[in-house]
C-alpha cells in the first residue's frame, strides 16, 4: 500500500500511468486484499489515481464500486440479521448510514473546491497512514 501511495508523492514516480487494459490488475489486487484483510479501497484508490481520471470520475468510480461491494456485504449481513445480534445495535447502523449521507452531501460541496493534485496527495497520505496502522496491528 505504501508503494502505491508513494507513486503519488515521489515526483519521479508521479508520471506513471496505468492504461485501461491494466486496470484489471488493480481490480484483482483490490479483490484479493479485500478478501484477505478488508482494505480493498486503498488499492482501488491507488490504481484509480493512476488511471488518468478526472476528480469527478475518480470519486464516482470509487463510490460506485464501494456501493456494489457494500450491497454484496449487506445481503450477507441481513441474511444473518437476527442470529448475529445486529438488531441489538440498530442505533449504530442508523447513525453510520446517516453519517454516510452527511459525508456525501459535504463531499459534493467540497469537490468543487478541491484540485485533483490535492485529492491525490490526501488519498496517498491516508493510504500511508492506513498501511502504517495495519502494520502496527492497530487496525
Amino acid at each position: 500500500m505504501i508503494v502505491f501511495a508513494m507513486m503519488e508523492i515521489v515526483p519521479s514516480l508521479k508520471n506513471i500511468q496505468f492504461d485501461a487494459n491494466k486496470l484489471y490488475i488493480g481490480g484483482a489486487l483490490s479483490g484479493f486484499f479485500g478478501g484477505l484483510s478488508g482494505h480493498q479501497g486503498a488499492f482501488r484508490s491507488a490504481f484509480l489515481l493512476k488511471a488518468g481520471l478526472s476528480k469527478e470520475a475518480f470519486i464516482a468510480t470509487g463510490v460506485t464500486i464501494a456501493c456494489l461491494v457494500d450491497l454484496t456485504r449487506l445481503s450477507v449481513y441481513f441474511s444473518k440479521f437476527f442470529s448475529a445480534g445486529i438488531s441489538d445495535n440498530i442505533s449504530y447502523i442508523i447513525f453510520a448510514t446517516f453519517s454516510a449521507f452527511v459525508g456525501a452531501f459535504f463531499g459534493k460541496k467540497l469537490l468543487k473546491k478541491v484540485t485533483l493534485n490535492s485529492l491525490q496527495i490526501m488519498v496517498s497520505g491516508l493510504i500511508i497512514i492506513l498501511a502504517v496502522l495495519l502494520g502496527m496491528g492497530i487496525i
